[in-house]
Order: structure tokens, then sequence, then C-alpha cells
């Protein structure tokens, strides 16, 4: 596979995504526990809308599953690029 950059902490219209890959039209977003509340999950779910409506896929992946699982969540990203 040829090797793809990524950015961090990229503006995408009103939004700041965490992890970006132009190449792969790849947005990956790290939540912690504000994302979890009623509240965070309707943001989310607008903001997923929107950049899905622009072409992205968006992978999300808990701050505690990075931290507990990382092979898992490189093979996922892995396997979509």
């Amino acid at each position: 596979m040829k090797e793809k950059q990524f950015y961090r902490q990229k503006n995408i219209g009103n939004y700041i995504v965490d992890f970006y890959c132009p190449a792969a039209k790849l947005i990956i977003e790290l939540d912690g526990g504000q994302h979890y509340s009623n509240e965070g999950k309707k943001k989310d779910e607008i903001r997923d809308s929107y950049l899905k409506h622009l072409g992205f896929v968006v992978l999300r992946f808990s701050d505690r599953e990075v931290l507990k699982n990382l092979e898992g969540v490189l093979e996922r990203i892995y396997e979509y690029l």
C-alpha cells in the first residue's frame, strides 16, 4: 500500500477534525467522555452528517479504545485504507 499523509487538527468547514487523510477522504476522531452525553452525541451526528455530505468517511474511536486496544484501532484504519 502506498503511504498516505495524515494531518492533525485540520480545519474543514466550521469544524476542526482530529486527523485527516486527504488521499483517502478519511477523518479520524478520538472521542473523550463529553462525546457520550446526549448533547455530545447530537453535536457529533450533525458534524458527521456534514462531513459525510462533503464525501468524507468518519471513523470514531474512544480515547479508552485507543489506550487499551491501539493495535485494533490501527488495524481498522488500515483496513479502510
